[in-house]
């Protein structure tokens, strides 16, 4: 980590993956395989929820306030490998994804580069709308085999090309991206490269330094293990100074240690890097909740956070797989996150399409099982709080249905 970005935590008591497994009751009560969908809470964070409305009864301190707001964005750029003024606060990762895009002085004929196939609809149709308002090109490329298609990505962007973006992992089938291509063509056209963090943040080691991110949109209530209603937007410093919110407010304009109401002359000037993205107050609650949340992760290391859960998605897809039942994807792999899917990639949502797979998700529901149906297919996700007996209920879960139904999967 270079002298700019924010310092490592000292004096921290290191966590393991089963002491944070006993912070979380919802681990423990049922089988939960799904922080593709949402993360738990813990109980540290409900301690830090119940802190900060303690305080809020008796009126609420804004000095501490806004102190919390900027542990909290320290802690994510930490994440993250980033410095804290590169990080913005949104309400969820749309809301990320849209300042960036209104944030580009667009040009009839500029284009994004982008795979529809895979991406969450949010993140196709702020494109779309650029689309209709600026007679911008939205290139499309095609997943190849469910799985990103990086190369051709990357062959799609050229000179009038102003954004790529990608998702790190994707909500089904789960594959991970390798965005070291798509990185390189980006820089080498002077296009940014925007990441969709929904599967990755909080799950997967990220450090944007490697392979090159420009922008990296989150949301806390997945595998940061926060709330709903709050996100974070990381944009590179160089990328942040070239562009101009399409909203401003009091915190995003510099006049450097005045009030929250302070009005400087009219000829002012932007925060620098992301911060002049901050718009009116904070959600102090929910940074109360991602700071206890991503106090947890730093305290096990998102590299061990990371290992644990590959490790156990392989167990798991393994599992699937020596049962005979349709594993999307090879059980290990570059490609393989914290994400397993079984079934066929189609069209249902909470519904499989394939009727043998719907009675499998019925049989697993009933059984106490926490999972997803996503594009037609099962889903499972995994997480810090997971551990082997997870993974061996759903697979003997799986071997009553089998048997039950007569017949394999």
């Amino acid at each position: 980590m270079n002298d700019l970005k924010a310092p490592a935590g000292v004096g921290e008591a290191r966590l393991t993956p089963a002491q944070v497994r006993a912070m979380y009751p919802g681990a423990l009560s049922q089988t939960y395989l799904d922080v593709a969908g949402r993360g738990l809470v813990g109980t540290p964070v409900r301690t830090a929820i119940e802190r900060h409305l303690d305080m809020r009864m008796l009126g609420g301190d804004k000095p501490a306030m806004f102190a919390l707001v900027e542990r909290t964005r320290a802690s994510f750029a930490r994440l993250i490998n980033a410095h804290p003024d590169e990080v913005a606060y949104t309400k969820n990762i749309s809301e990320g994804l849209n300042i960036v895009a209104t944030a580009i002085d667009w040009k009839p004929g500029d284009n994004v580069v982008l795979c529809a196939d895979l991406e969450h609809a949010n993140n196709v149709y702020v494109w779309l709308n650029v689309a209709r308002r600026f007679g911008v090109e939205v290139r499309t490329i095609p997943m190849r085999a469910g799985a990103c298609p990086v190369e051709e990505m990357s062959a799609a962007v050229d000179a009038r090309t102003r954004i790529a973006t990608v998702c790190a992992v994707s909500f089904a089938p789960g594959f991970r991206a390798d965005l070291a291509p798509l990185s390189e063509a980006c820089l080498r056209h002077d296009a940014l490269l925007l990441v969709d963090g929904a599967q990755s943040a909080g799950l997967v080691d990220t450090d944007v330094d490697r392979p090159g991110i420009d922008a990296f949109a989150v949301s806390t209530q997945k595998g940061l293990l926060a709330l709903y209603g709050m996100g974070f937007l990381y944009v590179r410093r160089r990328w942040a100074e070239r562009l101009a919110p399409m909203s401003l407010a009091r915190f995003g304009v510099d006049l450097g240690e005045k009030g929250e109401a302070a009005l400087g002359d009219f000829d002012f000037r932007l925060m620098p890097g992301a911060r002049r993205f901050d718009l009116g107050n904070y959600n102090f609650i929910g940074a109360a909740a991602a700071e206890a949340s991503m106090d947890l992760l730093h305290r096990v290391g998102m590299a061990e956070v990371e290992a644990h859960n590959t490790a156990l998605a392989v167990r798991l897809a393994e599992g699937l797989q020596a049962l005979g039942l349709p594993l999307i994807g090879e059980p290990c792999g570059p490609q393989r996150s914290q994400i397993v899917m079984i079934g066929a990639l189609g069209e249902g949502h909470d519904a499989a399409d394939d009727g043998k797979m719907q009675s499998l998700y019925e049989h697993l529901s009933d059984h106490g099982v926490k999972l997803s149906v996503r594009r037609g297919a099962l889903r499972f996700s995994i997480h810090v709080y997971n551990d082997d007996s997870d993974i061996e209920r759903v697979l003997e879960l799986c071997r009553s249905w089998q048997a039950g139904n007569g017949r394999r999967g």
